[in-house]
């Protein structure tokens, strides 16, 4: 049976408090990753704003507490929290999780890199962008599996993008081995795997109150994920047409994933402007239909966990 779209009010004017009017969350934890800039300070400033106890997790602790200390002055809340994670470190990501104690209610998988200019591999030997966006909030999320649980309702979001139309996960050669390196299709790559990601979450963990949507929040100018991109001149004009977001409504559709009641019930799916686009291979903005393939979400979490275990 086909599952009907979810659609909202808002739209990509929307911000971050827009879509979390009226919210409280006094008494949920959450977890933002790579929340010491742009799209994870401004989701995490915006969890805190409505009373989540907040844990901005960082690979710069100096970075992520001056962020605190910022949302800290801005909101009112005592309740943010920085704490070390490097998610293309093993050790770092398993000191994370062994650091956590008690229920998480919501955990916003953000941090990522994007479009590096030449290949590079992880420790592990896995192609870095794929690494980092996908392999590290998978051993994040799958260690934080029990406080979800424990939440009783809890979320997770998985931050994807619209440029997951660049590539499926292409299982034959995710490092690029047998074929010529690209910036874009590695990174599409690994924004498809965090969509397949939450596809088969949702199935693994829905006898255990988790719901896990995956999100594509806009075009932002203003983060650091621009910074490995060559401006040459075909980049710089397509920088020039490009409808960017501010970092405001950029956030808006994680926070919308992660805390607005309109989600309730509402698991592995994909949102973007705060809504459920289409599945479609035409529509740059919607969800291509390998991304929703339930097939290549089991042998993505199959693999993933083969490499959890090496």
């Amino acid at each position: 049976m086909t599952q009907q779209r979810l659609t909202t009010p808002f739209n990509n004017t929307s911000t971050a408090d827009d879509v979390i009017a009226g919210v409280d969350l006094t008494g949920k934890r959450a977890v933002v990753t790579g929340a010491s800039s742009g799209l994870g300070a401004e989701t995490a400033r915006a969890l805190a704003s409505v009373g989540a106890d907040v844990t901005l997790a960082v690979r710069n602790v100096e970075a992520g507490q001056k962020v605190a200390d910022d949302i800290k002055a801005k909101t009112g809340n005592q309740n943010v929290h920085v704490a070390k994670l490097d998610l293309d470190d093993r050790a770092s990501i398993a000191a994370f999780v062994a650091a956590w104690d008690g229920p998480l209610h919501i955990l916003v998988n953000n941090a990522g890199i994007m479009a590096l200019p030449e290949k590079q591999l992880s420790a592990d030997g896995w192609e870095q962008q794929f690494a980092t966006n996908h392999l590290g909030h998978f051993a994040l999320s799958l260690g934080l599996h029990d406080a979800l649980k424990a939440a009783n309702g809890a979320r997770v979001v998985s931050v994807s993008s619209a440029t997951h139309h660049r590539s499926p996960v292409v299982f034959e050669d995710i490092n690029f081995e047998h074929r010529p390196y690209e910036p874009w299709e590695a990174y599409g790559q690994s924004k498809t795997a965090n969509i397949l990601f939450a596809v088969e979450a949702a199935q693994q963990w829905k006898g255990d109150g988790i719901l896990v949507n995956a999100i594509h929040p806009g075009a932002i100018y203003e983060t650091g994920l621009l910074r490995h991109v060559e401006m040459t001149p075909e980049m710089q004009a397509l920088v020039d047409q490009t409808p960017w977001k501010t970092v405001e409504q950029g956030a808006a559709t994680q926070v919308f994933a992660a805390a607005s009641p309109l989600v309730e019930g509402i698991t592995g799916r994909f949102f973007g402007d705060a809504s459920e686009p289409e599945v479609s291979d035409t529509d740059p903005l919607g969800l291509a239909p390998y991304a929703a393939d339930e097939a290549a979400a089991g042998r993505l979490w199959d693999l993933s966990l083969e490499w959890l275990r090496s």
